[in-house]
């Protein structure tokens, strides 16, 4: 932790120092400092002043003597700082706990591969993106799409703190993607009605009337970019599959997937009731595919309650090892 503290502590300080000198967002500064922690150059500074004192502060630290799970986190406590501040529905982070349940369900499903391509259509900020990484311990091939710019810049800023090759793309991501489909999508999807209504009519999972649920649509755009027999472990809305579109999309899933597994997270980790999410496990169909006998449907405890979680683990390595 007094690794974390002092990495948060560098960044933290820069950030302030950049934003009292140039009036911009905390969010920005906070890019703006972890460019120049990876580079070793400030730049871009107007003030002469502050310009000397971040480079006196520069040579304080050496990104050496950190780990890959330390800079994660040092960067993750930065980030949580400035969206406390900010109030874009858009600027969240997935929960850490919750991060690292997904990127062991990665190892799971991906565990008779040698390596992976990996793709997460919503990254915000890559922590879920870089924490299943991380987790995968194998050779990767990873990209990240995200529209919005400030969050796109701390991604790339992130996964160059953390020497991860990540390929991003700053767009819609409900638009074409120039990339192969790839074996395994995870995401935080964005819950809400898409407002782009033409782009929209595309889809086949598009509303009958009015704007279109984004989370569907995502669903439908990440199973376009997965491979045939590819998983996707998306984290979606509780009520996905009691709204007023739910049966159009399980019709569609009915074509398009096999739903593998549904676990439900506490609900203590969300703001309320109205936010809580599960994870979404489905496997795009292809030849030889099949539903599982049984698919995994699990009620998860407090992340907490480390007794309980054990226990949940155990009956879900019980079950890998009997139907996947």
């Amino acid at each position: 932790m007094e690794k974390i503290e002092t990495l948060f502590s560098w960044l933290d300080h820069t950030a302030e120092m950049i934003e009292a000198s140039q009036n911009e967002p905390y969010l920005d500064c906070l890019a703006h400092a972890m460019e120049i922690l990876f580079y070793r150059e400030v730049s871009n500074i107007d003030d002469d002043l502050t310009a000397k004192k971040i480079e006196k502060s520069l040579q304080t630290i050496d990104l050496k003597e950190f780990q890959q799970i330390e800079i994660r986190k040092a960067v993750q406590m930065a980030i949580l700082k400035g969206m406390k501040e900010n109030t874009q529905q858009q600027h969240l982070i997935t929960p850490e706990a919750v991060a690292l349940f997904i990127g062991y369900l990665a190892n799971k499903f991906m565990s008779r591969q040698d390596t992976v391509t990996l793709f997460d259509p919503a990254c915000g900020t890559s922590n879920l993106l870089t924490t299943v990484i991380g987790q995968l311990h194998k050779s990767v091939e990873a990209y990240g799409s995200d529209v919005d710019p400030t969050l796109m810049r701390l991604s790339l800023a992130n996964a160059n703190l953390q020497e991860m090759e990540i390929e991003f793309f700053q767009q819609d991501s409900l638009r074409p993607f120039l990339m192969a489909p790839v074996d395994l999508v995870v995401s935080d999807l964005p819950v809400g009605y898409y407002p782009d209504d033409v782009n929209a009519s595309q889809y086949k999972l598009k509303a009958e009337e009015g704007h279109s649920y984004a989370h569907h649509l995502f669903i439908e755009q990440s199973l376009t970019y997965t491979k045939e027999a590819g998983y996707l472990i998306i984290l979606v809305p509780n009520f996905l599959f009691t709204s007023d579109q739910a049966e159009q999309l399980q019709t569609f899933l009915k074509e398009h997937a096999h739903i593998y597994g549904l676990l439900q997270l506490p609900e203590s980790i969300f703001k309320s009731k109205a936010n809580a999410k599960s994870i979404l496990v489905l496997q795009k169909k292809g030849p030889g595919t099949a539903t599982p006998k049984q698919p995994l449907l699990v009620q998860l405890p407090s992340f907490k309650n480390e007794k309980a979680m054990a226990d949940i683990i155990g009956q879900m390595n019980t079950w890998f090892s009997k139907y996947l």
